[in-house]
Order: C-alpha cells, then structure tokens, then sequence
C-alpha cells in the first residue's frame, strides 16, 4: 500500500493549457495513490506547483505562493511536502532550492510518473530535500498517466511535446525539448474513450500543432489527425497552439470540412513588423500572415480569429508598432492576449540590448489594449440578437443564478438560470442562447428551448 494514502493534497498551476494537462494528470496519479484532494493549500499534507516560465509574473508568483508555506499552520498529517514540476522546475533544477527553501520536491517535465515515489521519500526522510534529474527522458507521454479532469464533459488531449521552432524570446525549446509526437492511432483511440465517458469537447494540445508528425511520418499529419478526431463523435473540437508558418492550405480544408471543428482559431502573430518578426526568428512576415487570414476568411467566412501580441520586444521602434496596430486592424481579431515583453534568461533576445523607456512601451501598449477592446466589443455586437450554441461550465462565480459557458466561437456567455432547473443539471449540457446583450468580454442572453 502507498505511504501516501490519506494525505491530503493541492494542486496550484502557473501557465498555458499544457500545464493544466500536466495538473490533472499530476492529481490523477495522487488520487491513485490515496491522496485526497482539498480546496486551500493551508489544508493540505502535500502541495505541488506546476509552473511557467514563458513570462516573468509566473516567476515571481511561484516563488511568493511557494514560500509563503513556510509560515502556514502545519497539516493534519503533521508534515508537509511541497512539490515543484513543470517548466520552472525543468529550467532551473538545483536552483530553485536557493530561491525556495520551502521546496522539498522538484521534478521536470518529463518526470510526472516519479511524482508519487518522490513525495514517499520526502514523508520519510525527515528534513532532506528529494530532487529527480530534471533532464529525466523516455517515460513517454503523460497521457499515459491517470487523470483526474477538472471537468467531466471537457478533456484536453496531447498530440505532441516540445517545439523545433526557437522563436528567440521563447524558453519552451529548452524545457519541453524537440518536437515528439504521439501516433493518430493513439491519439484517435485516447479520444474515442472520451466520447465513451461523456466528454463532449476535446481540445487537441501541442506547442505547434501544425506540425504534428513530422517526426514520425516525415511531414505533418495534422489534417489528417483532425479528420480522423471528427470521426470518433466527438461533438466540439479545438486546438491549440498553432504556428502560422506550418498552417497548410489542407490543414484549412480539413477545419472548414470537418463539422465538430469549432469556429475559431488562435493564430498567435507576436507582432505586426516584419522586422521584428525576423528578430523573433518567426519564419514568415507580415503580409505572408494577413495572406494566411485571407485564405481562413474565405474558407470560413464565420471564423472569430484571436491571437497573440507582444510589445516591446528589443527591437521593436514605433513604427513597427504602428505595423502592429494596422495589422491588427487589417486581420479583424476578435479578442487577443498582449504581453509586455519580458526577457527570458538562457534564450537569444535576452541578450539583446534595448534602450526604449519603459513608459514608451507602457503607453504603447496601452494603445494596442484600447484597440483590442474596441474590436472585441465590435465583434461582439454581431452576435446581438443571434441565437448562439453554448456548452455550460457552471454557475457565475459572482451569482449562482447566472450560468457560464462558451459559445462555438470561444465567447463567454452569461444566462440566467431557468426556474425549475438546478444549476448543477445544466453543466456539461448544450443551450441554445439568444443574445439579448454584448460587452467587450462576454455575451449575455436566454435560454431558449430544452438543454441537451
């Protein structure tokens, strides 16, 4: 029997949808293992951080969050082991230990499956702090691992690891390795079981998914993956992240002809300058990009395209912000996530020298948010008096008679709940939504007809 059965554990995560993959495979395994989940990290015999090292806040929240453990009232087993995984751990290894005397657990991100033998070590082994090499390969996908998923009719579902692209302010390359991807028999039999279990949406994960198979089947397969996810009844199919440089024409066609594919794409562009994008070692330019969103738009006309953006990159003068902010008005995005650029330690931009102030690129991104949120609400509007699909979450986090969900086209969409129906009938249901009222970041409207 496990050393671990009965304690108590907390899973906290730092960072994109790969992470939160890692999270419940990471709970999947300790929940084997006996483990039982609680709601604050103050209750728990074990706490794990899944971390992010893409930007700088994810940095500084861990080490805040992580050591503020030492302070907090012992746990009911008396002891408690704190763990740290994922890209942080892979980057920095022994160091965290210099920063976070709290830790007593790292592991990399290869290195999920040593998780439960690790944390046994550090019950038992009064005051040693256990560390797994994080350059630990080979033990496969964590797909393999259980799982324990924060939503029941939601799954995500790893195609590949890892990126052969070394984009020169991105960290990923060296924490997630090169490019690996998983069979389409594997990928298609993992999904099949999901549709069994009453999944009704499946994203499909990859650092660049458009380029899945290249190291298997000597090109990208990715086309054919998604025509043969469509097929296992799967109702709603996303994916994510795509590169523009390695999104084909029949990858487009395979979006456009396969049904359960959702109406919406993240196609990350990090900027409008095809200066800059050469510095960012992107592999295509500017007008290569808006050609891309010419061919999305014509193959389908209904496709809401949100993306990526950075400012303040090295490089980066105030005339290629201004080719930022016409691109953006140009490709028509409905809704993006605009970063402040960050240095990254170990990866080329780093090392690039940048004398532009930082009120400069304050107000330059300033400017890219107001635009952002005027094209958002823009967007928005089209849906007023639309009748939209919706796959509910759950009950509104500010009012319990309000539902949440997403439309086809990834926007959030609040309604009221229906009298009669308890909330926790609708999660996981289907509902037909007439929008009634559009803001910038979520439509509101009724229901109308029967859940399904």
């Amino acid at each position: 029997m496990s050393s671990l059965v009965g304690k108590t554990y907390y899973v906290k995560t730092f960072g994109c949808q790969m992470n939160l993959h890692d999270s419940e495979r990471v709970e999947g395994l300790l929940e084997q293992n006996g483990c039982i989940w609680v709601e604050e990290p103050e209750q728990a015999d074990i706490v794990v951080f899944m971390t992010c090292c893409v930007r700088e806040n994810a940095d500084q929240r861990l080490y805040g969050q992580a050591s503020a453990m030492v302070s907090a009232p012992k746990p009911p087993c008396g002891k408690r082991v704190v763990a740290i995984g994922g890209c942080i751990a892979q980057r920095d290894g022994e160091k965290i230990r210099q920063h976070i005397p709290a830790a007593d657990v790292v592991f990399g991100t290869s290195a999920l499956a040593s998780l439960p033998e690790l944390l046994s070590e550090a019950f038992e082994d009064d005051g040693k702090t256990v560390e797994v090499d994080t350059k630990e390969e080979g033990r496969g996908f964590s797909c393999d691992l259980p799982s324990r998923r924060a939503q029941k009719f939601h799954a995500w579902v790893p195609i590949m690891t890892g990126c052969n692209n070394f984009c020169t302010y991105c960290i990923v390359p060296y924490v997630r390795g090169r490019e690996k991807s998983r069979t389409i028999e594997a990928v298609v039999g993992e999904c099949e079981r999901l549709v069994a279990d009453g999944v009704r949406e499946i994203a499909l994960l990859g650092q660049n998914v458009n380029s899945y198979g290249r190291n298997i089947y000597g090109e990208p397969r990715f086309s054919d993956l998604l025509r043969a996810v469509g097929k296992t009844g799967i109702e709603r199919l996303r994916f994510t992240s795509s590169n523009p440089h390695d999104l084909t024409d029949e990858t487009i066609r395979a979006m456009a002809e396969t049904e359960c594919v959702m109406p919406h794409l993240h196609l990350a562009v990090q900027s409008g300058s095809t200066r800059v994008l050469k510095a960012m070692n992107r592999k295509y330019t500017r007008e290569q990009y808006l050609a891309l969103v010419g061919r999305l738009r014509e193959a389908m006309p209904d496709l809401a395209l949100s993306t990526d953006i950075i400012v303040g990159f090295p490089v980066e003068t105030e005339e290629d912000f201004e080719d930022t902010l016409s691109l953006v008005r140009e490709a028509g995005f409905s809704g993006a996530y605009t970063f402040i650029y960050s240095p990254r330690p170990g990866t080329p931009a780093a090392k690039i020298p940048d004398d532009t102030p930082k009120e400069v690129i304050q107000e330059r991104f300033d400017r890219l948010a107001d635009l952002v949120a005027k094209q958002a609400f823009e967007s928005n509007q089209r849906e007023l008096g639309e009748v939209v699909s919706v796959l509910v979450e759950g009950p509104s986090k500010r009012d319990g008679n309000v539902m949440v969900g997403h439309s086809e086209k990834m926007r959030t969409v609040h309604f009221g709940l229906p009298e009669g129906l308890d909330a926790d009938e609708l999660v996981g249901k289907v509902c037909s939504v007439r929008v009634d009222e559009a803001r910038t970041w979520y439509l509101r409207g009724s229901i109308e007809g029967d859940p399904r």
